[in-house]
């Protein structure tokens, strides 16, 4: 096991603000309605914030051509990330998944893994 992997995987466990965010998350969308969207309507909002946060990421790149008159409307890269990550711990939520606990399980299993550079 890379050591470093380890440090900064134990790290990560003495954290619980994740913990935090998701239980936030749950309840201002609670108070905003959107408590009672499906997985599936979840996973269709996902989609889209995905797709926006792949244009905000074209927007960005300056060898692709943009409409620059609609400069204007499109979000940042920060912003679209924020709203990934919102929607990802509502998905969450929905689903009775605990984002922390199912990161900190799934990096126990990549820290085993042997990775090719």
């Amino acid at each position: 096991m890379n050591n470093k992997q380890k440090k900064l995987f134990d790290e990560i466990c003495k954290s619980q603000s994740l913990n935090d965010i998701q239980k936030y998350t749950e309840n201002i969308l609670e108070i905003r309605g959107f408590n009672i969207q499906s997985a599936q309507d979840k996973m269709l909002l996902l989609t889209e914030e995905i797709g926006e946060l792949a244009k905000a990421i074209r927007k960005a790149e300056t060898r692709i051509s943009i409409d620059y008159d609609k400069i204007e409307n499109y979000s940042s890269i920060e912003s679209e990330v924020a709203d990934v990550f919102i929607v990802l711990m509502s998905l969450c939520n929905v689903l009775n998944i605990n984002l922390y606990n199912s990161f900190i399980d799934k990096e126990k299993e990549n820290i085993e893994r042997v990775w090719k550079k």
